[in-house]
């Protein structure tokens, strides 16, 4: 940023956010929202015709059913439900599993609300998700753990759990009944291949489960600040308790326009950008596959980011060569080491195939000439 402030062109992968405009819907309900006057607080909760959207949509899609009434909670972005969801369940002296790599703010989240988080380290090989046993284990020796994040599709990995791998993981927390789970589905609608089915979906989950989502990343409204939590009567308001106090209600604006975005846009219309990501996924494995001694395990199969494993080059720091790079080539890529995964570097690509393009040939430049100086 400071670069750019000084006049510099700076390339940057960093940012996760969609490069395309909302839905020409979005856009409308926008436009119509404000010359309507629709500039009043709403219920802490949001608007019923909201509230009403989200549940059709998440019983349409997800087969989960919950009362629009009382277990939707509309909050100022994903980001806002996930913090409120770990602070009404929990507090000192508790614990929150956190797999890794995480995003970045799961963590101090935890901390915020004076609990522990414990990190549970994943395997690349395994498309870094949490395995039944590492899950058993690690229950089993921390008797603390109230609550678990699981993000799915990941950032920064891109890795889904797919309805097996989801079930695997409702058997081990049979075993924990006092165990809750915060699901973080902001990226379910890109995924690649297969399904992403909601964790609450899961048989015996529906009860222990609070579901995040938003309209940030599917419908590119991130500036709009709009997202949710879906949850059991109980933890729903908890929620609302706490976000009363908080902020109260989202933006009436930009609840219009998530109206809009569930009843007027098509999921051929989504289904359309799904594949202009999977493309410039594609693309970026491409690139990264002809760099030496650059290695992607598995390949992300959903959200927009890949982890490569960039561990060869300065000794394993992440955080150095994203530093020599940005000076050298004045391209921007996140170090791995930020979201718990040492050795890595976090690229998105959410972002034209122009910059893309110049993004890769930097990168592979730059690690060509570091090889060029090896001894």
């Amino acid at each position: 940023k400071e670069m750019q402030a000084a006049g510099e062109t700076v390339t940057s992968l960093c940012v996760g956010e969609p490069d395309f405009l909302p839905p020409q819907a979005v856009l409308d309900a926008t436009v119509a929202a404000v010359t309507a006057g629709d500039t009043r607080y709403t219920a802490v909760t949001g608007t019923l015709e909201l509230r009403n959207a989200i549940a059709q949509d998440l019983h349409r899609r997800k087969g989960v059913q919950y009362n629009p009434a009382n277990e939707i909670v509309v909050g100022n972005g994903a980001k806002q439900c996930v913090y409120q969801g770990v602070l009404a369940t929990c507090g000192a002296g508790d614990k929150v599993l956190v797999p890794a790599p995480y995003w970045p703010s799961y963590p101090e989240m935890v901390k915020l609300a004076s609990a522990e988080p414990v990190i549970v380290q994943t395997n690349a090989d395994s498309g870094y998700l949490i395995t039944p046993q590492d899950l058993r284990a690690t229950l089993e020796s921390h008797p603390e753990i109230k609550l678990i994040i699981l993000c799915n599709p990941s950032n920064p990995t891109g890795g889904v759990y797919h309805l097996e791998q989801l079930q695997a993981i409702a058997n081990v927390l049979q075993d924990f009944p006092n165990v809750l789970v915060l699901a973080d589905e902001i990226y379910e609608r890109l995924v690649y291949d297969g399904d992403c089915p909601s964790f609450a979906a899961v048989d015996g989950m529906f009860s222990r489960t609070m579901t995040v989502n938003g309209f940030s990343k599917a419908y590119a409204m991130t500036g709009m600040r709009l997202g949710y939590v879906a949850a059991p009567l109980p933890l729903a308001k908890a929620i609302t308790t706490i976000q009363g106090q908080l902020t109260s209600c989202a933006g009436s604006i930009s609840q219009a326009a998530g109206v809009a975005a569930l009843t007027q846009v098509t999921d051929k219309e989504l289904e359309a950008n799904v594949q202009i990501m999977k493309q410039k996924r594609d693309y970026v494995l491409e690139e990264l596959s002809k760099i030496p001694n650059v290695k992607v395990a598995m390949p992300p199969n959903g959200a927009f980011y890949v982890l490569p494993d960039v561990s060869a080059y300065f000794d394993g720091d992440d955080a150095q060569l994203c530093l020599e790079l940005l000076k050298a080539k004045k391209l921007a890529i996140v170090p791995g080491s930020s979201f718990g995964a040492p050795g890595t570097v976090r690229l998105s690509y959410a972002t034209s195939m122009e910059e893309l393009g110049m993004a890769m040939k930097k990168l592979k430049e730059f690690l060509e000439e570091q090889n060029l100086k090896e001894p």
